[in-house]
């Protein structure tokens, strides 16, 4: 199960990138993450508020947590994500995007001491290695003409943030119910993200208000937001962050697909070949050959 929820997170934001990249032309980077968290808000709220009330004592307990995970999670990632992509290539987002499991891997290790087997180590590199084959398109001397420009530095910026506030799950309260959670650094995240979207505002830059822009917001606040933020928590909480991030891989999988389905692109050798690395990659970090436990 908590495999399947890490696979949902990955499609769905899978989504959330494309569509992002796609539309960034009519919504403004602040303007999509303040409306995506603000929609994903008023989802949840019915469900969440109630919990948040009954839960307070042990939120107020652990409020350095929420803080610090709210900041991280949906003040931090998904606006630098949003700004990077106003000036980098799909490509070059999804490439530095694909580092997210290694930091996740350096990052527990230096705050928590984690260890991390050879077993997984080896299950990184090879579905790192496929992602690498899916961004070449099958030709990797293509990886030696990419250029990087300070995009490339907001999405690099973003992949740490997310691998931290990933690795600091481990941290998660007992019996913190995950609606309240949610809801929580939702409430929390869209407090510091309010003044820039209003200075976005002012500096003259608005979204255009049209079918395709609504369905934008729907669709990142309901699945990247509030679904994809469940099945990650969940499964961090299960599996433990090393073991989730080769999940992450999984996204230019995803991309593929979707641009397969949706934009009528031809599957390829290379796309069968990558896809197969990152799923072999994915199986040997995160099932044992043996009775054991190899975490």
């Amino acid at each position: 199960m908590p495999y399947l929820l890490l696979t949902l997170s990955a499609l769905f934001w899978s989504g959330n990138f494309v569509l992002s990249r796609g539309m960034h032309a009519d919504i403004p980077p602040l303007s999509l993450s303040f409306w995506r968290w603000t929609v994903a808000f008023l989802i949840i709220a019915p469900f969440g508020l109630r919990r948040v009330y009954k839960q307070r004592a042990l939120l107020k307990k652990h409020r350095g947590f929420m803080l610090l995970q709210s900041v991280l999670g949906v003040t931090g990632f998904n606006t630098l994500i949003y700004l990077a992509l106003q000036s980098t290539t799909a490509i070059n987002a999804v490439l530095v995007n694909s580092c997210i499991p290694i930091f996740i891997v350096v990052l527990s290790w230096a705050i928590y001491r984690e260890k991390l087997s050879i077993k997984q180590s080896v299950g990184v590199l090879i579905s790192l290695s496929g992602v690498l084959l899916l961004i070449a398109k099958g030709d990797i001397t293509t990886l030696q003409q990419l250029s990087f420009n300070k995009g490339d530095l907001l999405v690099l910026a973003a992949a740490i943030i997310w691998a931290l506030y990933t690795a600091n799950l481990r941290n998660y309260p007992a019996g913190l119910h995950p609606i309240a959670y949610l809801t929580s650094i939702m409430i929390i995240g869209l407090i510091f993200i309010f003044p820039c979207y209003l200075l976005e505002m002012q500096s003259g830059r608005q979204m255009q208000i049209n079918v395709a822009t609504i369905l934008t917001i729907v669709y990142v606040a309901l699945f990247a937001s509030v679904l994809a933020f469940i099945c990650w928590t969940r499964a961090i909480r299960d599996v433990g962050a090393n073991r989730a991030g080769p999940f992450i891989h999984l996204m230019p999988v995803f991309s593929t697909i979707l641009a397969i389905i949706f934009l009528d692109e031809l599957l390829l050798a290379y796309h069968i070949q990558g896809m197969s690395l990152v799923f072999s990659g994915i199986f040997i970090t995160t099932f044992p050959f043996t009775g054991k436990n190899n975490n």
